[in-house]
């Protein structure tokens, strides 16, 4: 296999943990490879590139990952927890119920991913962007979103507890039966969220947020109050 890693480019190969070990010295570009249920934890894999790459399952937990790029990868399930994610980004990439528990996200960016049911709970980094991304049932607790303008977030469902979206617009967004509880959305622009399901305990967090006539219709009929 000496003759595969003669390039910085390596295609369409199966690895495991010892390839990428023998490739550490450098940072590398992965291309199509299969590294399902891999065993990466604790590799310094800092700057690498991974493109339509197969990780399902992968089991990457503190390894380092700062400044790696993830371009239309498969990672459902994939363990990232407690990895050092610093200026990592992600694109198009399928992140379903993948954990990112306690990894470091400062100024990490996700576009256009799927994220469903994956766990960020105690997720370092106060700079972690979103962007026209799925968090359908993700675990979210905690985050800051301040003055964020949040483009085609999927909430619905998401554990979003005591979470700060003071300032924040949300454009094409769903809190759809999110559970907020504890959250703050003062000065918060909800003109471009879809509100379905709010409970009547959950009506005083938008105190101080504004939202369109037709939302306040919405709601008040979801609470139970007859709008004529």
């Amino acid at each position: 296999m000496d003759d595969l890693f003669s390039d910085r480019a390596v295609r369409s190969q199966t690895l495991a943990r010892a390839d990428l070990e023998r490739l550490h010295a450098m940072p590398r570009t992965l291309i199509d490879c299969d590294l399902e249920e891999a065993d990466l934890s604790g590799l310094d894999l800092s700057h690498w590139k991974f493109q339509r790459c197969n990780l399902r399952r992968a089991d990457i937990s503190r390894a380092n990952l700062e400044g790696t790029a993830w371009q239309s990868c498969r990672g459902a399930f994939a363990n990232f927890m407690s990895c050092d994610l610093t200026d990592a980004s992600f694109l198009a990439t399928d992140l379903n119920n993948a954990s990112f528990k306690r990894a470091n996200l400062q100024s990490a960016k996700f576009a256009q991913c799927k994220l469903t049911g994956a766990d960020l709970s105690e997720a370092k980094g106060l700079e972690i962007e979103f962007d026209e991304t799925l968090l359908i049932n993700a675990k979210l607790s905690g985050r800051s979103f301040r003055k964020a303008t949040l483009n085609r977030i999927d909430f619905s469902q998401a554990e979003l507890l005591k979470c700060d979206f003071r300032y924040t617009t949300f454009v094409e967004c769903s809190l759809r039966e999110a559970n907020m509880d504890g959250s703050r959305f003062d000065g918060a622009d909800l003109r471009g969220a879809d509100l379905g399901g709010l409970r009547l305990v959950d009506a005083s967090l938008f105190r101080g947020a504004t939202i369109s006539r037709e939302q306040a219709g919405q709601l008040l009929s979801e609470l139970g109050l007859n709008v004529r």
